[in-house]
């Protein structure tokens, strides 16, 4: 991706847009290198390496994903509603703004050496910022999110590699101030405060992925894309020479709305795409046989890192 990098450092956005370059590609990578904001965010690596669904689920349906290394399984949660307190399950967390909140939840965690985090005020302060309206369907969206995190469970099952497994069975929230809201109809609540679970909390705090907030600012409204930077900034660092992941495996890990493999191949290299937009150090390969990773930069330098 250096190639739009270059060529919008010399020539500007115009003259990409005019050299044929995907539109969305070209606006990504522009809003991240003019971006004079210098935010950190930060994410447990699992999710680096399982994600939540793109799409809405059955409210009461399980997720579950895996990549070689782990399995994630989501339950929904379940609140009485009405007056006679029937239990409805809420929904597994899915979208971009589920990965956002989850975002901004283990962020403010890590910023402020505490499990416990406002999500009135400060929620609304940091999505306005990230680019999502703090009103309308969007701050609809969010507090419907906020919701669904704040009451499922997941399990992260971790395979070593050397045959043991680990098991981090917690809910990611384990309790929080929900406030009713009976102007806005029966059963609707707002969250002011969530506490982070303390196992989920401790397993954030050994194992962060930073990112940079520009990053994800430029990419803010593609749950793919976000995906894939998170896993690229988690993986391309650490390697000690080229690696190729196969069709198969990027399928298993981020396709599994797609039944099948040419499906996907075609659709997938859109988001890569936009991840490279906003991470310009990564070295990245496309090839017939898969995507070969090669070790890179971090996409925040380690001296700017603080916990």
């Amino acid at each position: 991706m250096a190639t739009i990098h270059d060529l919008l450092e010399t020539r500007g956005k115009q003259h990409a847009l005019d050299f044929g370059l995907d539109r969305d590609i070209v606006e990504a990578a522009s809003a991240y290198m003019s971006d004079e904001e210098n935010g950190l965010g930060f994410i447990y690596s699992g999710w680096a390496q399982c994600a939540l669904p793109h799409r809405r689920l059955k409210p009461s349906e399980p997720w579950q994903m895996a990549s070689d290394r782990v399995r994630l399984i989501i339950q929904p949660g379940i609140k009485p509603v009405g007056q006679t307190g029937e239990l409805a399950h809420v929904g597994v967390p899915f979208g971009a703004h589920g990965r956002l909140i989850l975002l901004f939840l283990q962020t403010e965690a890590i910023r402020t050496n505490s499990r416990e985090i406002e999500l009135g005020k400060s929620l609304r302060q940091w999505m306005k910022r990230i680019g999502i309206s703090p009103s309308g369907s969007a701050a609809r969206s969010v507090k419907d999110q906020a919701e669904r995190i704040s009451r499922c469970r997941l399990s992260f099952h971790i395979n070593d590699g050397k045959g043991a497994n680990a098991l981090v069975n917690q809910a990611i929230v384990d309790g929080a101030l929900f406030i009713d809201e009976p102007h806005c109809g029966a059963g609707s609540t707002s969250i002011e405060v969530a506490k982070l679970s303390e196992g989920y909390y401790e397993q954030l705090r050994k194992h962060p992925v930073p990112v940079h907030e520009a990053a994800v600012r430029a990419i803010s409204n593609n749950s793919a894309a976000l995906d894939v930077y998170v896993w690229l900034a988690y993986r391309l660092h650490v390697l000690q020479g080229r690696k190729l992941v196969t069709w198969a495996a990027l399928k298993a890990q981020f396709g599994s709305g797609y039944k099948e493999l040419f499906h996907f191949k075609s659709k997938w290299q859109k988001p890569l795409s936009l991840a490279l937009a906003v991470y310009p150090d990564a070295r990245v390969e496309i090839t017939d046989e898969g995507v070969i990773l090669m070790p890179s930069p971090a996409p925040v330098k380690p001296k700017r890192i603080s916990i």
